[in-house]
């Protein structure tokens, strides 16, 4: 903290500025005690230890020859200020800036640091989003020799973990046929689980919470139900890093899940690519790090890592206190608007039945964007970082747009047969095939945008004519509409 002659207290590591008036001033006013108050509050945080921030702070300042990477140097590039205001910070693995998959100094001091605030017993910081944790939970799950029992409804990036590791999963479908945003019951999972224990098998969950309409499963009842067969359970959480910091502590760690991960980007004040690995024992994290190396950047951004740290300092400073304040929002703003058909449970996503499409090109022009949209729903995901005035605006401007009908989804099919394995199809040749034209061929790479990026047939599965109904449903171009299938 410094003083200038003008009484700026400054906290250039929080980017904070007080005005403080001098000794005389304070000496005189009313509010001597408030403004002394605020400067202890303020030398306080000064204290704080930010390795990662400190770090880079200070190899900034010091301005050496940078002969290593990367190319820019530290140094501006013509014509885009903004970028080059972030370049002297973004460095790679030099003397004292520790390794991400090795951490033995800074960054495994960053990591308790966010661990502790969890509650967790250990946790990894990512720079390749919840994509890198969740296929080093995955990989830890294929050296224990398990058998994955996943719930339907999954991102992309699991089936791709699972296609490079040689994992078969067994699906559990959703009782309401909803992919998107399914309801699964612990029965399901207790079936799955006793018949795989009887075949012999080392079982484990996998499952989606909150989902991207923000749809919660039951994780506390989950987990009760795998530590009755000894099953891992692992929880996709990308959608829910704020949940440990409700009035009722949502998070799947905190519910009895084995491992879970979190895209901090999502929801927290992070940049994009920043997420955090959970785990339950704390002898897992040095597996869990041996396996992110696998798939990982071997030049991971400092950037994204300092941010992870910068959220975790800002919950531990007044964070935790706006999300609390957000959840009261979202829920007055759901309240103000009955017309609406919300869905889901977690409170960040304001996801409504609707025709989307339509909804969400009425808000575009009146200057809202949103997460996601089809025929089906519209998903606007807010974080504590939404002002005030938005809420008031975005309340006023979804009260004057019509939400129109949702389009029915249709019934889910017989689950399909599974003719190859995941990984032998996904790794196949492939042919574009018309959706007319796709019954009875076999699944091969799956290509499905993100957002929602959730697969509705997957690799090795043979198409069968209602699950042909059902990719032309959200086909956002049904009669344009094609599958990768096997050769």
């Amino acid at each position: 903290m410094t003083r200038s002659t003008a009484g700026v207290l400054s906290v250039s590591r929080c980017c904070i500025a007080v005005i403080i008036p001098d000794e005389n001033l304070c000496s005189n006013s009313i509010l001597h005690p408030f403004l002394y108050f605020v400067k202890g509050v303020f030398e306080k945080m000064s204290e704080v230890r930010l390795p990662i921030t400190d770090f880079l702070s200070n190899y900034a300042r010091t301005k050496p020859i940078r002969a290593h990477m990367p190319g820019h140097k530290g140094k501006p590039l013509p014509g885009f200020p903004a970028l080059s205001a972030a370049f002297p910070y973004d460095i790679t693995e030099i003397a004292g800036a520790d390794s991400l998959f090795e951490a033995d100094g800074i960054l495994l001091e960053a990591e308790a640091r966010t661990a502790a605030l969890y509650g967790s017993g250990g946790l990894c910081y990512s720079a390749g989003g919840s994509t890198l944790c969740i296929q080093a939970m995955l990989a830890q799950m294929q050296t224990e020799g398990r058998t994955v029992i996943a719930a339907r409804t999954v991102h992309r990036a699991f089936l791709n973990a699972c296609v490079l590791l040689g994992l078969q999963v067994r699906w559990i479908f959703p009782e309401d046929g909803n992919l998107l945003s399914g309801h699964y019951t612990p029965a399901q999972f207790s079936s799955a689980l006793r018949a795989s224990v009887q075949a012999g098998e080392r079982p484990c969950v996998y499952v989606t919470s909150p989902d991207y309409l923000g749809g919660i499963q039951d994780i506390a009842a989950l987990s009760a139900v795998c530590r009755g067969y000894d099953a891992p359970l692992l929880v996709d959480n990308a959608h829910g890093a704020h949940l440990a910091f409700l009035p009722e502590n949502r998070h799947p760690i905190a519910l009895g899940a084995d491992y879970c991960c979190d895209s901090a980007h999502k929801m927290l004040p992070a940049l994009t690519g920043g997420a955090w690995l959970h785990c339950r024992e704390a002898e897992k994290k040095p597996l869990l790090k041996q396996h992110m190396q696998l798939f990982g950047s071997t030049s991971p951004s400092y950037l994204i890592l300092q941010s992870l740290e910068a959220s975790t300092h800002w919950l531990r400073s007044g964070g935790i206190e706006r999300i609390r304040r957000t959840a009261a929002q979202a829920e007055a703003l759901r309240a103000k608007l009955p017309q609406y058909r919300w869905l889901g449970s977690e409170p960040f996503h304001l996801s409504a039945a609707a025709d989307g499409i339509q909804l969400a090109a009425a808000l575009r022009r009146h200057g809202v964007e949103c997460e996601y949209a089809d025929k089906t729903c519209l998903v606007l995901l807010l974080s504590p970082m939404t002002e005030e005035w938005e809420f008031s605006r975005l309340a006023g401007i979804l009260a004057a747009c019509d939400p129109g009908a949702p389009a029915v989804i249709p019934d889910l099919p017989e689950p399909p047969e599974q003719a190859m394995t995941l990984r032998e199809a996904a790794l196949s040749r492939w042919e574009q095939t018309p959706l007319t034209e796709a019954a009875g061929r076999i699944c091969g790479p799956v290509q499905v945008p993100c957002p929602p990026a959730i697969p509705v047939v997957m690799s090795g599965e043979r198409i069968t004519p209602g699950w042909c109904n059902v990719l032309e449903f959200y086909s956002a171009d049904p009669q344009q509409a094609g599958i990768c299938t096997v050769r």
